[in-house]
């Protein structure tokens, strides 16, 4: 039987809160500093755009927008680790 919106929000919100002042604080850092930024920032405001609207499955729309979407692997990846988000996304 799935949870009451109350049985919900006093489970999760003040994990949820917390989270939403940290990225808070993450974007005023990001703002506080100097040169410039890449394509993860772009991906990371594209991504939050998902959030403000009221559609279902914003965790899917979330994770789809940070991810390659191509199906053909690379013979090489560019670099040694994940950057968390798909440099082509803007290209």
């Amino acid at each position: 039987m799935p949870m009451t919106r109350a049985q919900v929000l006093d489970l999760y919100y003040m994990d949820a809160r917390c989270k939403l002042i940290e990225i808070a604080a993450f974007l005023d850092r990001v703002d506080r500093g100097t040169g410039e930024a890449d394509f993860r920032l772009d991906a990371f405001r594209d991504a939050m755009q998902h959030l403000a609207g009221g559609e279902p499955r914003r965790a899917e729309e979330v994770l789809r927008s940070l991810s390659d979407p191509t199906e053909v692997p690379v013979d090489k990846a560019p670099g040694k680790g994940a950057v968390g988000a798909w440099p082509g996304r803007g290209a």
